[in-house]
């Protein structure tokens, strides 16, 4: 891990654990916006190419008594359990190698679970399978943190929803003609995006009894349609694609008909090469994108103006970043403290910060730390947890899913410097 900036040690990404189960390359993560917090247990949804989505929740450390009871053979190892075929819950434990032993069977699942005397931290993990025959791209929870949409190749997005201990598929909404690509809620729940090869978006009204009605079909885009992401704090819909362009859609207040109101291309400061991801800070004035021309680029809008009802005000392009990355660049994501972080096919995370020398143009943003070789393979996603806790979660070609923590940065980051928070 490099980092650059005037205090060498200034921060530090470190890796909290690594989450195994997936058995191909992991596309998507989402984490629920309505756990974290005030004691809360986090949980983070991650869909693979092996046709499932897993349901991660992490667990309070328990503190371990010293009986003399029985334990795995080595402090340092890995124990995972499958329960059921398709509701599996797997207890992960920090450990560094797969040992399971009837020994550890029982310390896990007998009355006195987790008696150990190691430091322990447990992630229950369940297991959606059976509802896609094909690869899960993506997977977005609502805003209430109550139903999940997963979206696949398979052309359909199944919505799922916790009952009791499990979750069920509650509807499964068709119509796209190929692979679903991208999945995203409105800020209220209230509306559902998704995209697709077949280079159309859909809106879909959410209606009681889990019925889905679609409102609109969106057919601007030329070519494959990445993602699509709703704007944090009003109802604008962002689509980015293979065509190379952002396109930006709203509703009609007299006709109630979506339309694009705007295109972010190369004619006006824009991407030369496919969009893969888009992300907005936390009051919703900026947005950052990412593309296979190896550049980040930040776009402002007059927020007042959005959020009085203005659907025509305009993005328009901030600042660059580019000589950063040598191969595309295929997620970002901003957090709540204003980080930007990226992930590439390079396998490696980038972190990005407002620098403190502003151009005559407005802020620039530069490069704060480079964790190298942060997994095996290609880095399909990554997504800072909502709470502002600094967690950052990223998936990858290697069929992984790590935790990171960001650290070492009281008192040396801020808004405005890349060494500052």
């Amino acid at each position: 891990m490099s980092l650059l900036g005037e205090e060498e040690e200034a921060l530090k990404l470190s890796e909290v654990q690594t989450l195994k189960g997936h058995t191909d390359r992991v596309w998507g993560l989402a984490w629920n916006p309505a756990t974290g917090a005030d004691g809360v247990p986090a949980i983070l949804a991650s869909c693979s190419g092996d046709k499932t989505v897993r349901i991660w929740q992490q667990q309070q450390q328990q503190q371990q008594p010293q009986p003399q009871q029985r334990s795995c053979s080595s402090p340092s190892f890995h124990c995972k359990f499958r329960i059921d075929a398709k509701e599996a819950l797997v207890l992960t434990l920090r450990f560094s190698f797969v040992l399971i032993t009837t020994e550890a069977r029982e310390l896990l699942f007998g009355k006195q679970l987790a008696t150990a005397s190691f430091d322990a931290m447990k992630m229950l993990s369940l297991l959606l399978e059976d509802r896609h025959d094909r690869t899960v791209r993506s997977c977005a929870w609502s805003p209430s943190g109550k139903q999940l949409a997963t979206a696949s190749f398979d052309a359909t997005t199944a919505i799922w929803e916790e009952n009791g201990s499990d979750f069920e598929c509650v509807s499964t909404l068709e119509g796209h003609e190929n692979e679903v690509k991208s999945v995203s809620w409105n800020s209220s729940g209230s509306l559902l995006a998704t995209c697709s090869r077949d280079k159309c978006v859909w809106i879909w009204e959410v209606l009681p009894g889990n019925e889905f009605d679609c409102v609109s079909v969106l057919t601007g885009h030329t070519q494959d349609v990445k993602m699509v992401h709703w704007h944090p704090t009003v109802d604008v819909l962002f689509s980015c694609s293979y065509d190379n362009t952002i396109k930006v859609w709203a509703e009609d207040g007299d006709s109630d008909d979506w339309h694009c109101v705007q295109t972010l291309s190369e004619s006006n400061s824009g991407h030369t090469s496919t969009v893969w991801a888009l992300s907005f800070n936390v009051t919703g004035d900026k947005m950052v994108t990412c593309s296979d021309d190896l550049t980040v680029k930040v776009w402002s809008v007059d927020i007042v103006r959005l959020q009085s009802g203005d659907i025509h005000a305009s993005w328009c392009h901030l600042c660059t970043m580019s000589g950063y990355h040598d191969r595309t660049i295929f997620s970002v994501h901003w957090s709540r403290e204003g980080i930007i972080a990226t992930g590439a096919a390079d396998d490696a995370i980038r972190l990005f910060g407002e620098s403190e020398d502003q151009s005559v143009d407005g802020p620039a943003y530069k490069l704060i730390l480079k964790k190298e070789k942060a997994h095996a393979m290609d880095i399909n996603s990554v997504q800072w947890s909502p709470t502002g806790n600094r967690l950052l979660a990223s998936a990858s070609d290697d069929g992984t899913i790590k935790i990171w923590k960001l650290e070492s940065m009281q008192g040396t980051l801020n808004h405005s410097s890349p060494n500052t928070l």
